[in-house]
């Protein structure tokens, strides 16, 4: 629940009211008066609440950092966490010795972790936010690895004209494959089977 209407016999009060609600302070908050008190007849009939809407600041960066924080304590993990938000795509950059541990077989545990953060900062938001999640510049890395990959396999398919299926991969990492082979002359590339088991797939264009 990112946004409340609340109520109350003058506005900072509907204000508080909407703060007690959510349960956070007011810097952590924008409003916007629907309705200002009036008072009725004599001061007994009619008499009109203010209304006020209450909208929770979107501060994703925070969001993201805690979380991560939560995780990184429970892995015994210290570490300093950067972030950067464009537009909608948030980078976080996870600084640290030993990172290995959370990057994981081939990326795995990075990716499963990139996965989670994802899903806590675009609860309930109404768009969608892209996280990258790096450390040791890891994607830059594996990124090269694939394109690497890529030309070699695509040599072979052009070399025995037999297709040629790769190891199940996640999406980020079948994008690269297919971004990089996108304007092959010869060599064409798709995607075959279910998450988490789908895999790309190099053949001869027809």
């Amino acid at each position: 629940m990112n946004k409340i209407i609340a109520t109350g016999k003058t506005i900072q009060e509907a204000i508080e009211n909407g703060l007690k609600e959510l349960g956070v302070d007011r810097d952590q908050i924008e409003t916007n008066v629907l309705e200002i008190p009036q008072k009725g007849f004599f001061g007994l009939f009619g008499n009109r609440e203010a209304k006020v809407q209450i909208i929770l600041k979107d501060n994703i960066e925070e969001t993201a950092k805690k979380f991560l924080e939560q995780i990184l304590n429970k892995m015994k993990i210290h570490a300093n966490i950067k972030t950067k938000l464009c537009e909608d795509v948030l980078r976080i950059e996870i600084e640290g010795n030993n990172m290995g541990i959370l990057i994981g077989r081939r990326g795995e545990t990075l990716d499963a972790i990139q996965y989670l953060v994802s899903l806590a900062i675009n609860k309930n938001r109404d768009g969608y936010v892209r996280v990258i999640l790096d450390t040791e510049n890891y994607r830059e890395k594996r990124q090269q690895t694939l394109q690497q990959l890529a030309d070699r396999l695509a040599r072979k398919v052009e070399k025995t004209g037999k297709s040629i299926t790769l190891e199940p991969m996640n999406p980020y990492e079948r994008r690269i494959i297919h971004t990089y082979l996108q304007d092959h002359p010869k060599v064409r590339t798709y995607s075959e089977g279910e998450d988490p088991y789908r895999k790309v797939v190099l053949s001869l264009k027809k």
